[in-house]
């Protein structure tokens, strides 16, 4: 049985390799040119070089985004970005728009591609199509049932990349106008507004007869307090199996613009539950601490989208209120001095002498930690952390290793 890809969302260079250390295989990253989320930090050539040495030294990859669907003058200066980003290293780069295939092909002939899955690839004949225009992977269109995703395994050699985790879009693969008409920003050109995730109202017509027998056409308003068109997250974990009979070659996570804390969180549970698969899988068994554990970074209600079952409005709208942020990432481990039993935390959000802290490690090691005292880079203790990336050094009550998180309790309902 071939061991699958776990691919992570990488917005930028500290959060590849928070990625990269919580278990990723791969991460997917995007230049400051091309990608579809303009809104995340993206890559520097610079940042992309240091983050190319930092997985290839963990033997992991590294892919670049270049999956805009361009017109015209997006193509200004294709050639020299994508000559430009070969040079750093990179392991393949992700593309929707023939456009970009061409010009790949025609300045880097030698790099892998991927095909976006902005390009609706529904079915295995598309599949052999890009195979053999020479590309070596396709991404999956995120509204295939594992059944068609078994028949188009059956009939390619080609990897096969699937969404196993993360927020679904609303649209079709994607491909969604709203953000243009309602902000005059594009979506299939890295600007989207995100206009499905808001809060809409639902209008009722009615016609009000007025005591002077006049008739006029009124308009009364009725909030269903509904995000009509946002969709629930995707969440597979409990489906691994399944997965991977169904041939898919790597399990993407989305969410390039997520923080540190989601990106750490979802991929431990994921790397967790492929490698007890693999390790015995007549005796494997869904750990239901892998949900808690998910459901502590931020999410919405979780659904398993189009693979079981066509989805039904269960699975696409939801009340207000109904995302969550249940833990607010507080802190992250430099070092731990093992004859103190110290530990070295950088600050990213308050917390104070008394509280009580989740930690959190590569691996899915877990343990609760009392605040007994702090003391900031002069030495002198205070109550509490107050500064973002402030340093500060807490005694531990049993080892800790580098790059665990602190999080802190918060059951927050926030907007989606």
């Amino acid at each position: 049985m071939k061991k699958p890809e776990l691919l992570s969302p990488a917005g930028n260079l500290e959060k590849l390799k928070m990625a990269v250390r919580y278990g990723a295989d791969a991460v997917y990253i995007a230049g400051e040119r091309f990608g579809l989320r303009k809104a995340a930090g993206n890559f520097t050539f610079q940042d992309m070089r240091e983050g190319v040495e930092f997985a290839h030294s963990h033997q992991a990859k590294v892919y670049v985004a270049a999956n805009i669907i361009a017109h015209n003058d997006d193509l200004v200066g294709l050639d020299e970005y994508l000559i430009e980003v070969a040079k750093t290293g990179i392991d393949a780069i992700i593309f929707a728009d023939p456009a970009i295939y061409m010009a790949a092909k025609r300045v880097i002939p030698e790099m892998p591609l991927h095909v976006s899955t902005q390009a609706s690839t529904t079915n295995w004949q598309t599949v052999k199509f890009w195979a053999d225009l020479g590309v070596e992977r396709v991404v999956l269109a995120r509204e295939l049932s594992l059944q068609e995703i078994t028949e188009v395994h059956k009939n390619v050699n080609t990897e096969i990349e699937c969404f196993v985790h993360g927020a679904m879009c609303v649209a079709y693969s994607g491909r969604c106008l709203l953000s243009n008409y309602m902000a005059n920003r594009d979506a299939n050109r890295g600007g989207c507004a995100q206009s499905c995730r808001w809060n809409y109202s639902v209008a009722t017509e009615q016609n009000i007869e007025h005591a002077n027998e006049q008739s006029q056409k009124q308009w009364s308003l009725k909030t269903e307090g509904h995000y009509l068109m946002n969709s629930r997250d995707l969440c597979m974990v409990e489906h691994i199996p399944e997965m991977i009979q169904a041939g898919i070659t790597s399990f993407k996570i989305e969410g390039r613009m997520k923080s540190i804390h989601y990106v750490a969180t979802v991929t431990n549970v994921y790397r967790q539950a492929i490698d007890l698969y693999l390790q015995n899988p007549d005796a494997y068994k869904v750990d239901p601490n892998w949900i808690k554990e998910i459901q502590k970074a931020s999410h919405r209600p979780l659904s398993t989208g189009f693979y079981l079952q066509k989805p039904t409005e269960k699975e696409q709208m939801y009340r207000a209120g109904e995302q969550f942020r249940r833990y607010d990432f507080v802190g992250m481990v430099m070092e731990y001095n093992e004859e103190t039993r110290i530990a070295t935390v950088e600050q990213r959000n308050n917390f104070k002498v008394g509280d009580e802290l989740e930690v959190v490690s590569p691996g899915g090691v877990h343990f609760q930690q009392l605040i007994h005292w702090i003391t900031n880079a002069k030495g002198e203790q205070v109550d509490v952390a107050p500064h973002p990336l402030e340093i500060v050094y807490i005694p531990m009550d049993q080892p800790v290793k580098p790059y665990s998180l602190f999080r802190k309790e918060s059951s927050i309902s926030v907007d989606a």
